[in-house]
């Protein structure tokens, strides 16, 4: 008898290789949020564009962790990949971590935020009460919410990280992309960030990355050459696409992406 003809003993497997993925992630994160915190002083020592970086992954962790444990085993086999945090990972540690969106949608609540340090004074850390909205994660989160129901609901078609997992900003507080860095600690933070990616793609037989932005494509373009990689322009309200008609088409271009 195998386990597809005895319901009880296919669910027991489907619930181990499940702790086995979540385990393999939360490893995957531990390991990138550490490799991280090791090279952060190359890049402001190589990197003249910044002068501030926020490892959300050492202060965050617990809400981190949370968001692995709980969305991470779920059976999604569609990753949606950021580029790096902004405002809403950098308070809630969740990926296009909209505070409203974490307490009231992914129901994460409760944790502890630590501090990094230093802080930037126009970069304060409030944690998971922060009452400021991100809009990137607004939009994704509601959107995503709207199509899917319930966290739980998204979570079996998409799990959502970022390429990297560092916040960085200038002397004034200007948020600074991965895009924009030059100098010799760039590669390996890359390097880095490509290992934990394709550890997360493994672990969860992932076999579609959609890139939220040209570079996170790209970045998945590199490095995924047997999968569908596919990318949704970036809902920042920087973006006049994303602005258009209220969001009616930012919106509809992500729902044909993932009706593709």
């Amino acid at each position: 008898m195998t386990t597809e003809d005895n319901p009880q003993l296919y669910q027991q497997a489907n619930q181990q290789i499940n702790v086995c993925n979540i385990l393999a992630v939360r490893d995957a994160a531990e390991q990138l949020r550490d490799a991280a915190s090791e090279l952060m002083p190359s890049l402001l020592r190589d990197c003249k564009q910044i002068d501030w970086i926020y490892n959300p992954l050492e202060y965050a962790w617990a809400p981190h962790a949370e968001w692995i444990r709980r969305f991470s085993g779920n059976g999604a086999t569609t990753l949606l990949v950021g580029m790096n945090p902004g405002h809403g990972m950098g308070n809630t540690g969740v990926p296009f971590g909209c505070p409203e969106q974490v307490r009231d949608l992914l129901k994460i609540t409760g944790l502890e935020v630590q501090q990094p340090s230093p802080i930037h004074p126009k970069r304060p850390v409030l944690g998971l009460k922060c009452p400021r909205p991100e809009i990137s994660g607004r939009r994704i989160w509601s959107f995503l919410a709207q199509r899917y129901g319930s966290a739980e609901s998204i979570s079996q078609k998409i799990y959502v990280v970022n390429h990297c997992p560092l916040w960085m900003f200038n002397q004034a507080g200007k948020n600074i992309t991965p895009d924009k860095l030059t100098g010799a600690a760039v590669q390996r933070l890359k390097a880095i960030c490509n290992d934990h990616l394709l550890v997360v793609v493994d672990a969860m037989s992932i076999n579609r990355v959609i890139g939220v932005g040209r570079y996170a494509q790209r970045q998945a373009v590199a490095l995924f050459e047997n999968l569908e990689v596919a990318w949704v322009p970036h809902p920042s309200p920087a973006s006049p696409f994303a602005n258009r008609n209220g969001g009616i088409d930012w919106r509809r271009a992500f729902a044909m992406v993932l009706e593709h």
